[in-house]
């Protein structure tokens, strides 16, 4: 994995190393692994699926993209299918301010209540067309959950994942790395469930 996707990654590390030095070796790769543990290993983005995962599925997602919508359920019958597969979740808010809104919210209770992170998910997922307030909180209320402020630490987290999408020349949602490569858009179950097997057969 880190063959195909570090290159690119690299190019994220050196635009926040804007100095006039080059970057030492282990500068580099003090850099990649940072960007490769947010990517796979961030504690502050949402995760389902395998503890211990052959594969790790990543998936740039936002609650107002209708393939997105059309996507999502798909993830959780992939890791129930796959005990080695996790997905770990990472929101593009591109659509509106409602993208934003609803990201934050989602990424403050995970790292409040992670446990009930996954209703709440497809209960915005479950709307058809744009989020606004009334219907995020409309959301909320139907997921059983409740969210007040959004935290800090969401923004920093979306800034993150908007930052690695454009080096990795995404520019639209869903996205998802899967092994070696990228799946842009949305397809068929069958065909991502051939690719996710395919992924894992190369392990």
């Amino acid at each position: 994995m880190k063959n195909v996707i570090i290159t690119l990654l690299l190019l994220f590390a050196s635009t926040q190393a804007m100095a006039a030095e080059p970057l030492t070796p282990d500068q580099e790769h003090r850099a990649q692994q940072i960007v490769y543990d947010f990517l796979f290993n961030d504690p502050n983005s949402p995760r389902i699926g395998a503890k211990n995962p052959k594969l790790t599925l990543v998936v740039f997602t936002d609650y107002n993209c209708p393939y997105c919508k059309k996507f999502d359920p798909y993830l959780e019958k992939i890791v129930e299918k796959h005990p080695d597969v996790a997905v770990v979740f990472k929101f593009l808010p591109f659509r509106s301010e409602s993208s934003l809104t609803s990201a934050r919210d989602a990424l403050t209770l995970w790292r409040s209540h992670p446990e009930q992170f996954l209703k709440f998910n497809e209960t915005l997922m479950a709307k058809k067309g744009y989020h606004d307030e009334a219907s995020i909180q409309a959301a909320q209320k139907r997921a059983g959950v409740n969210v007040a402020t959004p935290d800090d630490e969401s923004l920093v987290t979306i800034k993150r994942s908007l930052l690695i999408a454009e080096k990795l020349g995404i520019q639209g949602t869903p996205a998802t790395l899967i092994g070696e490569g990228l799946l842009p858009g949305w397809v068929p179950y069958e065909q991502f469930d051939e690719m996710v097997s395919d992924a894992l057969k190369n392990r």
